[in-house]
């Protein structure tokens, strides 16, 4: 099920990439302590509900067992065996889904890819959330510092946001190695602030035991369910653990998770947990005052608040630089996979695939985040808008997950049933308790998510409908070799490289002889196949026939995590036989402008919409890596 790199790998390697795990993927999960208790604070006054010390424990339990069961048991024990190759996320486990020939196997795999492509828009929904609340959540400590500083808080978060994302273009290779031993600082500096608030009430530990949990939820069902709401804030970023284990392997996860995350964590909460009950006993925290209570902040003594600020907003670029990057995967996935047009993917780094930056999709975060701020001014109203799209996300990699569980590895339905079913439940439980959030904030994460479905939705059916159009205008390369030889058709010296899905003859290919009466005296068929792995072994990467009369077949499988290169692959296919120079080697590509005057089943407006992003996705120049000066466009319109 899973696939292990770092069990050939040094003790000192290990440890590295252990280091590396605890600065990418714990990033946002572990900047949760700055706002997950106090907007369940906020919630508990926005109902009219007072915080006791019963409450208070209530709640510490609820967020020790959330922790656990979400993280521990769900996704470090469960959900990572469904690696493919080594790599997660949602179209990782989409991938290992088994493809069907029935009619019925075809219908549940288009279920399957439509629930793929809405959690692909709740992460995106996610990344532009997850830099706005962190930021912000963490510049509002100047507020505690000095009151009169508010002002300064959303040109401050402005500011930093712009230049996280302008920093993108340049590639996080170099900052990249510090994220880790920063944010080691960040956990142990709140597993030491945690400890200093236990201190004041030791008692506070004794909130671990689930019946503080139950007794609340039995007094207050109502109340603790709407808390849910905000308490799940303290497990946002849990889908970093599955989505990026193919960067560092699952033993390396867990090792930062057990050693320094999760107990980092816990003494925080409780920390804060334990000044708050302080509080509660000396009458300092009442209902008045406890919206504008910050228990992070009253954890660090007064004279370290600046440097505990600075330090949190250096932690909260660190988690925004992790999401962001994320988003950059999960869109060249989406690409490989065909569900998003071909955008320009720049590698930042020589030695590392995934080190990548997708301009327009950043240009696009920014915009997103900049919007959202000036949204939700407050880190209490962009929580409103944070939770439904973690939830929902958590939900549908649970089914997703079921599904893989079932028909690859042939799981007995009992155990789906209480395992996968108890998840689900507590998936269900907490996405149910956001909805009351969409009318305050929620409908804005929900917004995103449906904007990006419809685009991918929109690019997969109208690329459906144009391919079965094209296929059908195509003519077998062997019937065209004939017509050749029957007209004479003269041969000039190079090589032409023609892409192709098929065995059919381009219709650039056709073009260029139909205008120019020549051939060249060798022809390269070159197509590109998506695999379902996240990255194809040498050994099964090229096929390379040779077909008649100077005719040559090359197909390149490529995973969903590469980006394909062809002169590599042509360079690659030397060792099969092939004989170009690479001087007098011509590319030809075609670029199809879509019409939206065709009988496609299609709604219009989808229609125009596909033309516009078929109008706006890069060329195969950028897009397969080939040398700009020796590349030659056809274009050709088709009706959809």
């Amino acid at each position: 099920m899973t696939h292990s790199r770092t069990q050939h790998l040094s003790p000192k390697a290990y440890a590295a990439l252990s280091i590396g795990a605890i600065g990418v993927v714990y990033g946002d999960i572990g900047t949760s302590p700055l706002y997950a208790l106090k907007e369940a604070f906020t919630h508990l006054a926005g109902q009219g509900e007072s915080l006791d010390a019963q409450t208070m424990r209530g709640m510490l339990s609820i967020v020790f067992w959330l922790l656990f069961i979400v993280v521990n048991v769900k996704y470090i024990f469960t959900i990572t065996r469904a690696a493919n190759r080594g790599e997660g996320g949602i179209f990782a486990l989409l991938s290992l889904i088994p493809r069907g020939l029935t009619k019925q196997a075809r219908r549940g795999r288009l279920i399957m890819s439509m629930l793929a492509i809405a959690g692909a828009g709740l992460l995106f929904g996610d990344g532009i959330i997850t830099p706005s609340i962190s930021v912000l959540s963490a510049v509002e400590g100047i507020k505690v510092y000095n009151k009169d500083l508010a002002p300064a808080v959303l040109p401050t978060v402005v500011v930093i946001l712009v230049g996280i994302f302008y920093v993108q273009q340049f590639g996080t290779k170099k900052i990249g190695v510090v994220f880790g031993p920063v944010m080691v600082v960040w956990f142990l500096t709140i597993a030491i602030l945690g400890i200093g608030g236990i201190l004041q009430m030791p008692s506070v530990m004794g909130s671990v035991n689930p019946m503080h949990a139950i007794n609340l939820a039995m007094h207050n069902p109502v109340e603790v369910f709407f808390l849910l709401g905000a308490l799940v804030l303290v497990v946002t970023g849990g889908e970093a653990l599955y989505a990026d284990m193919g960067h560092f392997g699952m033993g390396p996860i867990r090792a930062g998770w057990y050693t320094l995350v999760w107990p980092s964590l816990i003494l925080n909460y409780f920390g804060q947990g334990a000044v708050v009950l302080k509080a509660i006993e000396s009458g300092t925290l009442t209902s008045e005052n406890v919206t504008t209570f910050n228990p992070f902040f009253a954890l660090v003594p007064k004279i370290m608040l600046v440097p505990a600020v600075v330090l949190a907003t250096i932690a909260t670029i660190i988690a925004s630089q992790a999401m962001i990057s994320g988003v950059f995967s999960m869109t060249r996935q989406a690409i490989r996979l065909n569900m998003l047009p071909r955008l320009e993917v720049v590698h930042t780094s020589g030695d590392q695939e995934g080190q990548i930056y997708i301009p327009y999709v950043n240009g696009l975060m920014l915009v997103g985040c900049l919007f959202t701020v000036l949204l939700f001014p407050s880190s209490t109203s962009l929580a409103s808008a944070y939770g439904i799209a973690v939830t929902a996300l958590m939900a549908i990699t649970t089914i997703l997950f079921a599904v893989v569980a079932r028909r690859l590895w042939r799981w007995k339905r009992r155990w789906i049933v209480l395992l996968i079913g108890a998840f689900l439940i507590v998936d269900m439980l907490l996405f149910s308790a956001n909805i009351s959030k969409i009318v305050t904030g929620g409908w804005f994460a929900l917004a995103l998510a449906f904007g990006v479905f419809l685009v991918m939705s929109t690019w997969m059916q109208g690329t459906f409908f144009i391919g079965h159009k094209l296929l059908k205008d195509n003519q077998s390369i062997h019937i065209f070799l004939g017509e050749m030889w029957n007209d004479a058709i003269p041969r000039v010296e190079g090589t032409a490289v023609y892409l192709t899905t098929n065995y059919n003859a381009p219709l650039a290919l056709k073009h260029f002889v139909e205008h120019a009466h020549v051939l060249h005296e060798q022809v390269i068929l070159m197509t590109i196949v998506s695999s379902n792995l996240p990255i194809v072994p040498p050994a099964r990467q090229l096929r390379v026939e040779e077909l008649p009369d100077g005719i040559w077949k090359v197909t390149a499988l490529c995973g969903f995590m590469e980006s394909p290169n062809i002169p590599r692959f042509l360079g690659r296919a030397r060792a099969h036989g092939l004989k170009f120079d690479v001087q007098k080697t011509t590319y030809f590509a075609r670029r199809t402008s879509v019409v939206t005057t065709g009988d496609a089943q299609m709604a219009g407006w989808r229609k125009r919409l596909y033309a516009a992003l078929s109008r706006n996705s890069v060329d195969a120049t950028r897009s397969f890596n080939l040398p700009p000066d020796r590349v030659v466009d056809f274009g050709a319109q088709v009706e959809l």
